[in-house]
């Protein structure tokens, strides 16, 4: 019978091997790591690869790879879920397995929760809130104060402590594969904290009960949302793939109109804000949504930060931010852009670079219908850059930025103060991405 020692080393052995497997595979973004005894894909211990975009930098992100037993969880509820999360301040390494749909509009015990519940008890009532604010008699140089924005507002409070999941640092989420996992009506909150994973889930229906108007927002004012599918909020190394974001099955066309306004009940899709670092997107779908992904709060935001990759995505059926960045360095490269009008959703720009932000675009792929002018796919405030080369136009080499430039009277800089370096799985020609990608991304693909 063999020694205890022997039998490790035969173990050592043959995890080696495996390994050496994986990296002559070849180790991309999201590479598979295999089980040496099992022979099978462990999709809940998978961390992301090295030099896979700006999340890989310094420690890299590995989630909650290192969880142990009591930290595992399979979530199937929303209160199953809140109990996973734990406190927000917990460290400790945890894997949350999320088998079907979430409906984080639901109480403890599993019931429906509706708008109505959520302002019964507060006094809220819209007809009561349009006729308090209305324009005519109200005004538009302040915000709305008194009983009924008091009254809004402990309402959206109420709905926010149902939907909003704090997520802890060194945690993996990731949806079971064959189980449609997802979350519909909730918003993952990753704040202050370091070391998450974020996989194969379907965020849907993330919708504001109680938006709020502004009458000093723009030329004409504008209905305000407050929860986004997932918000990074001072995050530091977040990678987020495979996932799919959509509005469905409430989309912007059926929204109503107050005072001349979309009353917008959606707001960011996947947000990475206040300071936030260190941040990879990759493989994930955007469609039927507005304000798709912010990055920096604001044009103040201090330097330093907001460093994210974004890659391999496809963006379907969105009106603008995909994304709009300030501040940061921030590489997009080998995404599909198709801002062909979806349901109502007609694009206003792809990327938006302002508040002196640094992007690198390159070797993205814009299926663009006629109608629709070059000029139109980027934005920005006339201090913010955008280098790259290699983006293709309906599979015509195109030079963006010039395009843009030509049109408008803030021109986007063409130069960059950094050189990205963290690139594993870079495709040097973006000509296969409509097919490559419409078989790779979202949730649902891994396995």
């Amino acid at each position: 019978m063999a020694s205890a020692s022997h039998r490790r080393s035969l173990r050592k052995r043959r995890t080696l091997v495996v390994s050496a497997a994986v990296v002559a595979a070849g180790v991309g973004a999201g590479a598979v790591v295999m089980n040496a005894h099992a022979g099978t894909v462990d999709l809940y211990h998978q961390t992301l690869a090295a030099k896979d975009g700006w999340a890989s930098s310094g420690t890299g992100t590995t989630g909650g790879t290192k969880a142990d037993s009591a930290h595992t969880f399979t979530v199937s509820t929303r209160a199953q879920l809140v109990k996973a999360l734990g406190s927000a301040t917990d460290t400790t390494p945890r894997i949350i397995k999320v088998k079907g749909t979430i409906d984080a509009n639901t109480d403890d015990a599993g019931k429906k929760l509706t708008c109505a519940d959520y302002a019964s008890g507060t006094g809220y009532a819209l007809a009561s809130y349009l006729k308090a604010y209305d324009p005519a008699t109200y005004g538009r140089s302040k915000l709305p104060s008194g009983t009924q924005e008091n009254a809004r507002a402990a309402a959206q409070k109420k709905q926010a402590q149902n939907i909003v999941f704090k997520v802890p640092a060194n945690t993996t989420i990731v949806g079971e594969p064959g189980t449609k996992a997802g979350i519909s009506g909730g918003m993952l909150q990753i704040q202050n904290v370091d070391n998450v994973i974020v996989r194969n889930l379907t965020f849907a229906a993330t919708e504001d009960c109680f938006p709020q108007w502004d009458p000093t927002d723009g030329d004409d004012g504008n209905w305000n949302s407050n929860y986004d599918s997932v918000t990074l909020r001072g995050a530091t190394h977040v990678w987020a793939d495979h996932n799919t974001f959509t509005d469905a099955p409430h989309l912007d066309s059926a929204n109503p109109t107050y005072y001349g306004r979309e009353y917008q009940i959606h707001d960011g899709a996947l947000d990475i804000t206040k300071s936030s670092d260190l941040v990879t997107v990759s493989r994930n779908q955007f469609t039927h949504h507005d304000k798709t992904m912010l990055i920096g709060s604001s044009d103040s935001e201090p330097s330093g930060k907001l460093r994210v990759s974004i890659h391999h995505n496809v963006w379907k059926g969105v009106v603008q931010r995909a994304p709009l960045a300030r501040v940061g360095q921030v590489h997009i490269y080998n995404n599909l852009y198709d801002v062909t009008t979806l349901d109502g959703y007609a694009v206003q720009y792809s990327i938006n670079s302002r508040a002196k932000a640094q992007v690198v675009a390159a070797n993205n792929y814009w299926t663009v219908p006629s109608g629709v002018k070059v000029a139109k796919l980027l934005s920005g405030d006339g201090t913010g850059a955008i280098a790259g080369s290699g983006n293709l136009v309906n599979g015509t080499a195109t030079d963006l930025v010039a395009a843009y430039n030509a049109a408008s009277s803030k021109d986007l800089k063409t130069t960059v103060n950094w050189t990205p370096t963290l690139t594993a799985g870079l495709e040097t020609s973006a000509k296969n991405l409509p097919a490559s990608l419409a078989t790779t991304t979202g949730a649902g693909v891994l396995s």
